[in-house]
């Protein structure tokens, strides 16, 4: 038996294209890639991508995070952060699993946490917490 096929919508990754700058705070409920700059705070609910020529200056808090570009700020994932080969991470992160790959940068502390946790320090009660990951 086949299994259906997954269907995604473009239009729910929301993009900073590269060249472009932004500067103030991002809230998001889907996914967001970041190529361009941003400075500030960012919010996504779903998935952030930060591409290879992406800069960002600032805290992040969103479900995973693929890290390719440079962070100078703090990091909060409920999830997986995934630091890839060639990234530069200035800043602490608190984050329930981590992948790192040879080569990526990482200059700060560490706090590995629970769902609890990330509900606590991003202001949410753990009910809104576990309503937000579904």
């Amino acid at each position: 038996m086949a299994k259906p096929e997954q269907t995604f919508n473009v239009n729910a990754v929301s993009r900073i294209s590269e060249g472009t700058f932004i500067k103030g705070e991002i809230t998001s409920p889907s996914d967001i890639r970041i190529d361009g700059s941003f400075e500030g705070k960012l919010i996504s609910k779903g998935k952030v991508v930060v591409g290879e020529g992406a800069t960002i200056v600032g805290d992040v808090i969103c479900a995973n995070m693929d890290m390719y570009g440079s962070i100078k700020g703090n990091i909060f994932v409920r999830d997986i952060l995934t630091l890839k080969a060639g990234c530069e991470v200035d800043g602490n992160i608190a984050i329930r699993r981590l992948e790192v790959e040879l080569d990526s940068q990482f200059n700060g502390n560490c706090k590995m946490i629970t769902e609890d946790d990330f509900a606590a320090l991003c202001g949410e009660t753990p009910e809104a917490a576990v309503e937000t990951a579904e």
